[in-house]
């Protein structure tokens, strides 16, 4: 059995790079994952992506701040030292409004931020996750499962003609910037 889990093939122009998604995808050759330098627009459609789930946790995350809030200004304002101040009651509604928007935007903004660094594996210390160092500089990178697809000489092919520039039978699933 072959250890080499991905093929690399590396292409100069991003317009080459989508010929080359489609011509895979006529083949029915699976892509693991696509690299780019920069975003490149509709690309998600192609690969077949879903929209992020991003929204839904910040929602969660905000709702919380929210909740957290309420309760916390009624539990001090209202049960454990009530205060008649002006002689406005102690439940005012409309008082506690700033503080309940200001806690959803930190509870949203902090989880968010969390989130992200757990999604995407950037824990302090943890070496970054590249499948190839030029492909955040100048190439554009599809990654092809080597163990989907068995034919390996007709994936390379298949790159060969859509333009790609290079192509590399990777080994290891991921390098970090150490090693070059």
């Amino acid at each position: 059995m072959s250890n080499i889990k991905y093929i690399l093939g590396h292409f100069d122009d991003p317009d080459v790079m989508m010929h080359g998604i489609d011509n895979l995808q006529k083949n029915n050759i699976s892509i693991y994952d696509v690299f780019t330098p920069f975003p490149i627009h509709g690309i998600e459609k192609k690969l077949g992506i879903k929209r992020s789930r991003l929204p839904i946790a910040a929602f969660c995350f905000g709702i919380t701040g929210t909740i957290t809030a309420f309760v916390m200004i009624y539990y001090m304002l209202v049960i454990d030292w009530p205060m008649n101040i002006g002689g406005k009651p102690a439940f005012a509604f409309p008082d506690f409004i700033p503080v309940m928007f200001e806690l959803t935007v930190l509870f949203c903004a902090f989880g968010m931020v969390f989130t992200f660094f757990y999604v995407n594996h950037l824990f302090p210390g943890r070496a970054p996750r590249v499948m190839d160092l030029r492909a955040s500089d100048d190439r554009f990178v599809i990654a092809i499962d080597a163990k989907d697809n068995a034919d390996h000489s007709k994936v390379d092919s298949i790159l060969k003609e859509a333009g790609a520039v290079e192509i590399k039978h990777n080994e290891r699933k991921y390098l970090s910037y150490d090693e070059e």
